[in-house]
């Protein structure tokens, strides 16, 4: 059948796909599992439920929740109804969460449990247009989603015309969702998506990547987020079974449980079961240790083009039996490949999971593009370049300005922002091109290379260009950094705040009978301070010379988005950080008092 509303999806998976997994949660220790019939059925019964309750076409409604089979019952739901979906992420500050419930104009709000409720309530109660707030889970006293639609169900006869014809009228082009960005550098904005930006973004990933009904997905990105939520569609659409996370702790263990075929992350997240596969290894003792470091050598020289000497091949092997096969039964023994999107993926993870077996392949896009612009795929020959996000969707274009700029066309390019003209004409041109602040290259002219963002690029005194995520990025790459910010705008230097991998660096310091009370005086240590130059000057070698790091400091606080240094999609929040450590950048630069706007650091600004 022709998918052109995201609510076809339904009528095609009960049609083509009606199995008893489709969507799936784990309750109580036991995986709770939903047909297609039983999909369709709890997200007609909320759209008949949000017309008894007077919802109109257009209207809105925020949802606040972790992954789960009832965001998308609630999700179908107001799509066949023209309701407006709002995903929201749980981990805002309470001023975001103010700005997007009122300048989204929704007028309901469902939550996943009783602490948000009990956050959000309040709040709720000063927004004239939010009505009401429900929660996903039960509680006696407070109102639950499943009220609407009882509601629904109880009045499916009177209402089911009258769905009928507002579904019909549905056009591809209408308004689907609102998705409000990170805002990394101001309030967030929100993107209104149609129903043709995201599904013509699915179609332009459709045969990409090798899945079908007898696969099964485990999802833990936000569905709030684009990327996910585009994918959720996608595999919906090819009948896989989906299968969401208990919560970003237990991704392990409901891998193997699952043995699942795929999933899509984002860097973050593979550098973390890196570094628990690293940590193992670091337990083992004699012949076993040196076997298992020699491997994690033999992968980082992988290529994936497959020209490796025959000394190189039995290598591997040989690292393939007697280590790299044990990663794969970490992930349930099915696992076909990962995709990373979200933040520049470092090279040397890729190429050490394609060695493992594991095919780890970048991707790159944007809210505004709902989302995918390039992406690394197998599907055919040369279609994958480590370091590069891959070459651009077929069915988008794509090219670069003067200044370097990423610029896209095409359906999957957003309506616009949400009552904001002014920020929507300065990245939508006349002539129909996104400019996405993200500078790159091709690569052998097909593979699309991302340098840097536009706007975080700076100069040095001397005049010299630095784009700081490629530097960051570098420094990451050791098992002792876990965030990286790199300065230096009008200086005559580059430094860098880091954050360390506590986890690995306690490790560390345990080993070498470092005794310490806390992180903050754990990294003043003189022999943790001695190690992090070491591995600055380590990855120096890798850099320009005016791009090397000069001077670091270290921080004691792990980032996050939850303490605020680092958006929900795990992206640095740079002004929030400057601000957080002036007092650090200012030791850096040596200034004087008063002397702070002589550089970049102009803290009376933040």
């Amino acid at each position: 059948m022709r998918i052109t509303r995201t609510f076809d999806l339904l009528e095609n998976l009960r049609q083509n796909h009606n199995k008893s997994d489709i969507l799936a949660t784990k309750r109580d220790g036991n995986w709770i599992k939903f047909s297609a019939d039983d999909y369709s059925r709890n997200a007609k019964n909320f759209a008949y439920g949000l017309l008894a309750l007077g919802f109109k076409k257009g209207d809105k409604i925020a949802t606040i929740s972790n992954n789960r089979p009832e965001w998308n019952f609630v999700d179908m739901g107001m799509a066949m109804a023209g309701v407006v979906h709002v995903p929201v992420y749980p981990t805002l500050g309470e001023d975001d969460f103010k700005h997007i419930l009122s300048h989204s104009d929704a007028k309901m709000l469902i939550v996943a449990d009783l602490g948000t409720y009990r956050r959000l309530q309040p709040i709720a109660r000063k927004i004239s247009k939010l009505k009401k707030v429900y929660t996903f889970n039960y509680y006696e006293g407070i109102p639950h989603w499943s009220e609407i639609s009882k509601e629904g169900e109880d009045a499916k006869m009177k209402y089911k015309e009258k769905l009928q014809k507002i579904s019909e009228s549905i056009k591809p082009d209408d308004l689907l969702t609102i998705i409000y960005t990170s805002g990394t550098t101001g309030l967030p904005k929100g993107v209104m998506l149609s129903h043709r930006n995201i599904l013509s973004n699915v179609e332009g990933v459709f045969n990409l990547y090798p899945l079908g009904p007898d696969d099964r997905i485990l999802s833990f990105l936000p569905l709030c987020h684009v990327y996910e939520r585009m994918v959720n569609y996608l595999f919906q659409w090819k009948g896989c079974g989906i299968y969401y996370a208990e919560n970003l702790g237990t991704i392990a263990q409901n891998l193997a449980e699952v043995r699942a075929s795929a999933f899509v992350t984002v860097p973050r997240v593979m550098e973390r079961i890196y570094d628990r596969i690293v940590s193992k290894g670091e337990d083992l003792r004699g012949i076993k240790r040196r076997i298992f470091f020699m491997a994690l050598k033999i992968g980082e020289r992988y290529r994936v083009n497959g020209k490796h000497g025959p000394w190189y091949g039995l290598r591997l092997w040989i690292a393939r039996k007697l280590v790299f096969a044990k990663w794969q039964q970490t992930f349930g023994g099915k696992l076909k490949f990962v995709i990373s999107g979200g933040a520049a993926l470092q090279p040397r993870l890729s190429r050490l999971f394609f060695a493992a077996g594991i095919p780890l392949m970048e991707g790159y896009g944007m809210t505004e593009t709902s989302p995918v612009i390039a992406a690394n795929h197998l599907s055919e020959p040369n279609s994958l370049l480590i370091g590069t996000v891959g070459p651009v969707l077929k069915n988008i274009q794509v090219k670069i300005d003067d200044d370097g700029e990423i610029l896209v066309k095409g359906p999957s390019v957003m309506m616009g922002y949400y009552k904001d003209k002014k920020n929507t004409a300065e990245v939508l041109d006349k002539d129909g091109w996104l400019h996405t602040g993200d500078i790159g290259t091709f690569e052998k002219g097909k593979f699309l290379k991302i340098t840097d963002r536009k706007k975080e690029m700076f100069k040095t005194s001397s005049g010299k260009y630095i784009a700081p995520q490629a530097i960051e990025n570098i420094l990451k790459e050791s098992f002792f950094i876990e965030q990286a910010m790199v300065v230096g705008e009008n200086e005559k230097f580059a430094s860098a705040l880091i954050s360390p991998n506590f986890e690995y660096l306690h490790v560390w310091a345990n080993d070498r009978h470092i005794h310490f009370r806390d992180n903050q005086e754990l990294i003043r240590h003189p022999d943790v301070l001695k190690v992090f130059q070491k591995e600055v000057e380590k990855y120096n070698k890798q850099l320009g010379r005016t791009e090397q790091i000069k001077r670091f400091r270290l921080v004691h606080e792990e980032w996050s988005p939850a303490t605020g240094e680092l958006s929900p999609t795990l992206k640095l929040r740079r002004r929030v950080i400057y601000n957080k450590y002036a007092n650090l950048l200012r030791e850096i630069y040596n200034y004087a008092p008063g002397e702070e706007n002589r550089g970049s650091i102009k803290f009376n600004d933040l």
